[in-house]
């Protein structure tokens, strides 16, 4: 069986594999044991809720019941952009017009903005490669809006995604070579991971002040402003599927999207509901209450104790049935509450 649960600095070596694993351009999946060795003390303690809500960093590892491996990982930030600015490109259009010559222009533009300051944000998800089949990636991705509809208060409004930009098959990002490389003067790699381990001083120093005209730009990476990975598609799908959103913004250094959704608009966090678990053992549920039973996401509504899973359930008015495997996969007995989508 297959669990969500909170990550701790246990999970160090099974996180810096998962970051090897993941790729280039994988931002918040840096090749560095120290940043991810603070990342995972700093989720222990904002499970513990012993940060405050903004500055609060939620790692989630999907961890194999049987062989006790880490298969996945996935993330929730409480705020980004507080501590220091969340840059990104804006889309944008100007109009030019001119009586002399009665011509009129509408010229595409790349300006920075940080726009995104509070905004809650889901992200850093990732599979072993070999897992990537059977709702694996949904039950993963959507364990991060079950820990938003635990705790809602400790999440804003606003939910925030970045994808992965589009890099070619030479493993090149024709977005940061054709604009933002002109900028920076550094080879991709380093600046991206200076993003996580350092206190981004270098992109106010350096990042463009002023529009960036696409005309002028290279045709490559025009192509690839706002284009996913082709190993995020999946993720884009299930965004969608949630009820996010392309905002108008791209990283400034892949030119990936940015997706936003109202957090009570999402649809899984719509869609929880809390029920009172009632333990059937000794009744299998493939047996007399089959036809009863469905396929849930369930997780427990407690941050300390939050972990999710897929199993098989029988869903009340005000209660659910749960076989002993499931139980003991989400650490309840009955009596207690679980969160059903």
């Amino acid at each position: 069986m297959l669990v969500v649960r909170p990550g701790g600095p246990a999970d160090t070596d099974a996180l810096l594999e998962l970051a090897y694993l993941s790729g280039k351009g994988f931002t918040s999946l840096p090749e560095n044991r120290d940043t991810l060795a603070s990342r995972l003390a700093l989720s222990e303690a904002s499970f513990a809720g012993a940060v405050p809500a903004s500055e609060a960093w939620y790692v989630l590892m999907l961890e194999d019941g049987e062989t006790g491996r880490i298969e996945g990982v996935a993330a929730v930030k409480g705020a980004v952009g507080l501590q220091r600015p969340h840059f990104s490109f804006r889309v944008v259009t100007f109009t030019q017009f001119s009586s002399a010559t009665a011509t009129r222009f509408d010229h595409q533009a790349l300006v920075l903005v940080n726009e995104c300051s509070g905004h809650s944000e889901v992200g850093s998800l990732f599979l072993r490669p070999g897992k990537r089949q059977a709702g694996t990636g949904a039950l993963l991705a959507r364990s991060r809006y079950m820990l938003i509809a635990a705790a809602r208060d400790r999440f804003a409004q606003t939910v925030m995604a970045e994808l992965r930009g589009w890099f070619d098959e030479r493993d090149v990002s024709p977005f940061w070579e054709g604009i933002s490389a002109k900028f920076f003067r550094l080879p991709f790699e380093q600046a991206d991971q200076m993003i996580t381990t350092t206190d981004g001083q270098f992109i106010a120093d350096l990042a463009p002040r002023h529009p960036i005209y696409l005309e002028l730009v290279p045709d490559e990476a025009q192509a690839a402003i706002g284009k996913v990975h082709r190993h995020g598609e999946a993720a884009r799908h299930m965004l969608e599927s949630e009820g996010f959103a392309r905002s108008g913004l791209i990283d400034i250094f892949d030119g990936g999207p940015t997706m936003f959704a109202p957090r009570d608009a999402i649809a899984t966090v719509r869609g929880a509901r809390l029920r009172t678990v009632r333990v059937i053992d000794g009744v299998p549920i493939d047996g007399l209450l089959a036809d009863a039973a469905t396929d849930c996401l369930l997780a427990v509504p407690d941050l300390a104790t939050f972990r999710a899973l897929r199993g098989a359930a029988v869903v009340g008015e005000d209660d659910v049935m749960l076989p002993p495997a499931v139980a003991a996969g989400l650490g309840v007995i009955s009596g207690d509450r679980v969160m059903v989508c």
